[in-house]
């Protein structure tokens, strides 16, 4: 395992380099396109020292590492510390972002020494890397961890939550649109989108035994719950989670951090109530 300075003033240093891949840590993200000068990083995972936003992650993507991670700096206005997590994920790199209390912002080398994890994207949680562990635990999961051939083949991300002894399941997933013949008159779906017009096709289509949907924000004219009604209709109980409470696009987040916040009639009567979590209104849609 060889450990070496690359550059005198330790502005980029090789951490790690050994038959798992490199560990690089960089002062800035301005210096990444340099270093690799148009070439691909392949194996490398990528520790710099600036915020996570679009513009740091526009410039270490392009290099294609394996991983990366940066800085939250406080999260910020409009998230904008970490917006890059998405872009990132989108083009199919995990990473992660430390909390720019725990590590200097501009100093590489104690980002990985003394950072603590506070955000992850969606590719970076499902290699195990997750908030409030170490940087450099992070960056070694990162560059142990092995790429998939194609990053974008799970989109749902369905995951079966709990199973009642009739057999019925709580399923996430990330969109209604994802319900499968499997959930029909069977499984309670705690989805991501939210719950307008133009989801209430697949709502009645996928004849779901209930279903969870954000309320994205309620919107105009009460746009983004108007799917509760024509689902009640149809014999479907169902709830939205407030957007406040939960990740949009993410069924995970809807069921382990939503709080309901609008349900239709029949879930009504299956005694979900406004307020409760999505977890507790999930169990009693489950109910005959």
């Amino acid at each position: 395992m060889a450990r070496h300075d690359h550059l005198a003033d330790g502005s980029v240093r090789i951490v790690v380099d050994d038959s798992e891949g490199r560990m690089l840590t960089f002062d800035s993200a301005t210096f990444v396109p340099g270093f690799y000068g148009g070439a691909s990083a392949g194996a490398d995972v990528v520790v710099a020292a600036s915020y996570s936003g679009v513009l740091c992650a526009r410039m270490i993507a392009r290099s294609k590492p394996r991983g990366v991670v940066g800085l939250d700096c406080a999260i910020g206005k409009d998230g904008a510390g970490v917006s890059g997590l998405a872009f990132y994920e989108a083009l199919g790199i995990p990473a992660a972002a430390v909390d720019v209390m725990t590590a200097e912002m501009g100093n590489g080398r104690d980002l990985l020494e003394s950072g603590i994890v506070s955000r992850t994207n969606e590719l970076a949680l499902e290699r195990g890397v997750l908030p409030g562990m170490t940087c450099a635990a992070a960056a070694e999961i990162l560059r142990r961890a092995r790429s998939t051939s194609d990053p974008y083949a799970d989109q749902e991300h369905r995951e079966i939550i709990f199973t009642s002894a009739a057999g019925r399941s709580i399923v996430c997933t990330d969109s209604i649109a994802f319900a499968r013949e499997e959930d029909r008159g069977r499984n309670v779906l705690c989805t991501a989108g939210h719950t307008g017009r133009s989801v209430i096709n697949y709502i009645v289509e996928s004849g779901v035994w209930g279903f969870i949907c954000s309320d994205g924000g309620v919107g105009k004219n009460n746009s983004g719950i108007t799917a509760l009604g024509p689902a009640n209709d149809a014999g479907i109980a169902g709830a939205s989670v407030s957007a406040q409470t939960a990740r949009m696009g993410d069924g995970h987040s809807t069921y382990f951090d939503g709080i309901i916040s609008f349900a239709n009639d029949l879930a009504l009567g299956k005694g979900v109530e406004i307020g409760e979590t999505a977890i507790t209104a999930a169990r009693k849609l489950l109910e005959r």
